[in-house]
């Protein structure tokens, strides 16, 4: 079945950063997805495997729990979001992870045992709550704070934010860690931030009226909201779905990867990974303006293809020994992060626009299929690292096979969505 993506109006852009009430949503969505990285993809990797000794399987279960918890209450947060307004939900999400955070640090170490494994897999969780209020909700937040001709473009700065306080995320956390020459300080870290989060939230952003946040019938919630949004938008979903399986392939390893295969400290991981977050915001305001010129649909393309070339170079590590280079592997990622700009504020206004009545509810949909798809890659990828560095081939190959995973699954995306998506004439 082929969707056809309305038109979107011509933004006429450049002052959305000016307004206040659109800059500090950002500011708190930048603060918001630092402090997430920070702990669950920066810290969490490195202090479970060296500080509690798991096992590379077992912290790719950890990361599982976190995005199947997200994924599973995204979609009714959604929801709750059009119902009630989303402020209250973007407060109380990060301030369940301040508690996360601590209570983290005060798991009693037993060597990996099972009450230890199961106290993380039960703090993530409530992580993924929190992520799953916070995110819909603030998605939601910025649609009604711009004209729908601005959707695309405040997408596309709330994607920077998203993108951006994950690169930040490496460098502060590593920084942390290697300052106080520990592996949990990063912890620490994030329960600011998301204490800094909840304050903000609390002093700048106003309560809007339920009445003014389109929501559907009463009595419908959660679960049947997401079966409406998978009748309502299935191509949406599938693309959703099979594109963020790839991402998951290297989530749960994309911290060890770097120090495993070139030696490289926390410090440096992050100082690689800041170039290429200031590249992808100095790329922000032109991709989203040439996303408009170009149209809605032409920018998921494009913005694929650019994605599932830059991953295709990093997986070739695997097999070609001149790719597997620190220099070779941080240019490509440039490319898969622009592509990503290119194409999901496109996708996510695309949605947006599909049904105001139920803008929330759809948001919350797609990201609870996101976050399905990466918990279908992330165990699998990190399954991957782990075992194929043993099984007589290089331990290179091993250590970028989750790579090949995901470009795998970026191309399928791109496929899929050349069918299913069509320009309007």
């Amino acid at each position: 079945m082929a969707i056809t993506v309305t038109a979107p109006k011509q933004s006429k852009g450049g002052a959305l950063l000016r307004r206040p009430g659109v800059a500090k949503l950002l500011l708190i969505a930048l603060l918001a997805e630092t402090g997430y990285a920070v702990m669950n993809l920066s810290t969490m990797q490195p202090y479970l495997r060296d500080e509690r000794h798991f096992g590379t399987g077992t912290i790719g279960l950890v990361i599982v729990a976190y995005l199947l918890s997200e994924a599973i209450f995204k979609s009714p947060m959604g929801h709750l979001s059009d119902r009630i307004g989303p402020k209250r939900l973007m407060l109380i999400g990060p301030s369940l992870s301040v508690g996360t955070a601590l209570i983290s640090l005060a798991v009693p170490h037993t060597g990996a045992g099972l009450l230890e494994i199961l106290a993380f897999l039960g703090l993530r969780c409530i992580d993924g709550l929190g992520a799953a209020m916070l995110w819909p909700a603030a998605f939601t937040a910025v649609s009604n704070a711009v004209e729908d001709c601005e959707r695309q473009e405040a997408m596309s700065y709330l994607n920077l934010c998203y993108m951006v306080g994950i690169a930040i995320a490496f460098g502060v956390g590593g920084a942390a860690n290697d300052l106080t020459h520990t592996k949990w300080a990063g912890m620490i870290l994030a329960a600011c931030l998301f204490l800094a989060v909840a304050i903000s939230v609390w002093r700048f952003v106003p309560e809007i009226d339920p009445a003014e946040v389109k929501h559907d019938r009463p009595g419908e919630a959660g679960f049947a909201d997401f079966r409406k949004s998978l009748k309502q938008i299935p191509s949406y979903l599938i693309l959703s779905l099979v594109t963020f399986a790839g991402v998951g392939f290297p989530l749960a390893i994309f911290k060890l990867f770097p120090t495993d295969q070139f030696g490289l400290s926390e410090s440096a991981i992050g100082a690689m990974v800041l170039p290429c977050a200031l590249v992808m915001a100095a790329a922000t305001v032109p991709m989203s303006k040439f996303g408009e010129r170009i149209g809605r649909t032409n920018a998921v393309h494009a913005g694929m293809a650019l994605a599932a070339g830059g991953m295709w170079i990093i997986a070739f590590g695997a097999v070609f020994h001149p790719l597997r280079n620190v220099w070779v592997f941080a240019i490509s990622v440039i490319p898969v992060g622009i592509g990503f700009l290119l194409a999901l504020p496109a996708w996510m206004a695309s949605v947006a626009d599909i049904s105001p009545q139920r803008r929330g509810a759809n948001l919350g949909a797609v990201m609870t299929a996101q976050g399905l798809g990466a918990i279908v890659g992330a165990p699998i990828g990190s399954y991957m690292y782990e075992k194929l560095q043993d099984v007589g081939l290089s331990h290179s190959f091993g250590r970028y096979s989750p790579f090949l995973g995901c470009a795998a699954c970026l191309t399928a995306g791109l496929v899929i969505g050349l069918h299913i998506l069509r320009e309007p004439e």
